[in-house]
């Protein structure tokens, strides 16, 4: 039995191959010449446009890049302008208190003066 089967699976790749064999006779006599023109047309264009892929991603590459670069620059900047400001803020809180504590010690000094006065 299992040279039957054998022999019936080798029955039907031959026949499979002479189909296709038969299929390609048929397309060359149909196309001729002009079926390997395309052919070779379309893997030019194939390589085409595996090539522009490529150049495509490294272009995509490139600017990612300059674009992350970018943006630590930018944050890098952000921050350096967000700390010049902390410290005007604090500048100007330690001016305003002291201009507070001038006038707590001028109060003081006219308090005592008036004391002197009436003595």
């Amino acid at each position: 039995m299992s040279k039957v089967k054998t022999n019936t699976n080798t029955e039907n790749i031959t026949v499979a191959n002479d189909a296709s064999t038969k299929i390609d006779a048929i397309k060359q006599l149909i196309f001729g010449e002009n079926m390997q023109a395309y052919d070779s047309e379309f893997e030019s264009v194939k390589k085409d446009l595996l090539n522009k892929k490529k150049e495509l991603e490294a272009l995509i590459d490139e600017v990612r890049s300059e674009l992350i670069q970018s943006i630590d620059n930018l944050s890098t900047d952000v921050n350096i302008r967000v700390t010049e400001l902390e410290d005007h803020f604090k500048h100007k809180i330690d001016a305003l208190d002291n201009k507070k504590a001038d006038r707590k010690l001028l109060g003081e000094l006219f308090t005592k003066l008036g004391e002197k006065i009436s003595q």
